[in-house]
């Protein structure tokens, strides 16, 4: 069985397979940090709608998909940061222990 990530970068989606999970998580890891430095750092919104700052804006989506229903990734920000996640309709956020990247913790959370 192969691993499906799939990039979902502003209106583009792009789509890979990988054969195993070490190789679709660098992967996933490499595309979020090419992202990361191309997200815009600036506020939207303002006087007639609700102004949503950096933080609040998901400017990518990285995610993983993969046998027994395996769902997780992770969400890019408009600051630049990073969070990682597991789940598909009902998403439970991965908490990242003192010193792990994003990117090592949701390595953690599907047990790589």
């Amino acid at each position: 069985m192969a691993y499906r990530l799939t990039v979902r970068s502003g209106a583009r989606v792009r789509h890979e397979q990988h054969g195993d999970l070490p190789d679709a998580l660098a992967a996933l890891e490499a595309q979020a940090r090419e992202v990361v430095h191309s997200a815009p750092a600036h506020a939207q919104g303002g006087r007639l709608m609700r102004r949503f700052d950096p933080v609040q804006q998901v400017v990518a989506r990285l995610e993983l998909s993969g046998p027994k229903g395996l769902r997780a990734g992770l969400d890019v920000r408009g600051d630049g940061s990073a969070e990682a996640f597991t789940g598909r309709l009902r998403r439970t956020l991965v908490h990242q222990q003192p010193g792990e990247s994003p990117y090592q913790a949701l390595s953690r959370a599907l047990g790589v």
